[in-house]
């Protein structure tokens, strides 16, 4: 047998040293290469994804839904979703809105009613500031009920009321006007009066309504301006009858109508006629 030729140099020395490993560490570093590339390569032998992983990869990828409000939502394909994500908030009624400073001429709202009540006959005159952009039509009908209305100051035969127009104010053949007019034209129908813009107040033979108290009211009366509307002209039609201011009776009764209602209510109640039923 011939003897076996070692390798010379630092291979020599490695194999003196190492013997038959020398021999396996390389095929060992061939076979773990192998298996590498055989995992890496697509269809390897790579295991199924931790579910926590496969889940976040299948969010990342997934179109983000958008969220459908109410109005959107309306007239969608029965597919989307027209539900909304959270409770919708209430709508905010939007703040009325009035004209501030009208042109400071008042014109007489034409025409004549019926008679209301069987009483002394108070006839009126209805009158709108000009530029102001109200129904003077509207304004009156409002007017005309309020006077008319059982619980007024005709009850029980005391007193009836009638709308003039244009050629009676002209004649002087009334009693009273009622007239609508912007804040910055209070001081010129009530002048010296102390409104402030904000209150309305009767002036000689004039009960005139402050237009931003007729389309909003006043806080106590928690937004029902209709009832507030009420209040306002049999308040200074009182006063152009002769009444005078009365004060809250007591808590939780009636607020008398010649109350300063606008000013607060005084542990009172609303109340907008003379004879409430």
């Amino acid at each position: 047998m011939r003897p076996v030729v070692l390798p010379r140099g630092r291979f020599r020395r490695f194999v003196r040293r190492y013997g038959w490993r020398a021999y396996a560490v390389p095929l060992l570093a061939i076979a773990t290469l192998v298996t590498l590339v055989d995992v890496v390569r697509p269809g390897g032998g790579a295991g199924p994804a931790p579910a926590s992983t496969a889940e976040a990869a299948a969010d990342a990828s997934a179109p983000i839904a958008p969220q459908v409000t109410e109005a959107e939502g309306e007239g969608m394909p029965a597919a989307a979703s027209s539900t909304p994500t959270s409770a919708p908030e209430e709508a905010v009624p939007a703040a009325p809105t009035y004209v501030e400073q009208g042109a400071g001429s008042v014109s007489v709202v034409d025409g004549t009613s019926a008679v209301y009540g069987t009483g002394p006959l108070e006839r009126f005159v209805v009158e709108v500031e000009d530029g102001i952009g109200v129904d003077g039509a509207a304004f009156a009908a409002a007017v005309e009920a309020t006077l008319g209305d059982p619980r007024g100051w005709g009850n029980g035969g005391r007193l009836s009321f009638q709308r003039v127009g244009a050629a009676e104010a002209a004649a002087g053949a009334y009693e009273f006007r009622v007239s609508l007019v912007s804040p910055g034209s209070m001081e010129v129908y009530c002048p010296g009066v102390g409104t402030g813009g904000y209150t309305s107040c009767r002036y000689g033979e004039r009960a005139v309504i402050n237009l931003a108290r007729w389309e909003t009211a006043v806080p106590d009366y928690g937004g029902d301006i209709a009832t507030y509307r009420q209040y306002v002209v049999n308040h200074e039609v009182g006063h152009a009858l002769g009444q005078g201011h009365e004060p809250c009776p007591g808590a939780g009764q009636l607020a008398p109508v010649m109350q300063q209602q606008t000013l607060g209510l005084q542990t009172c109640v609303k109340n907008a006629w003379p004879f409430p039923s």
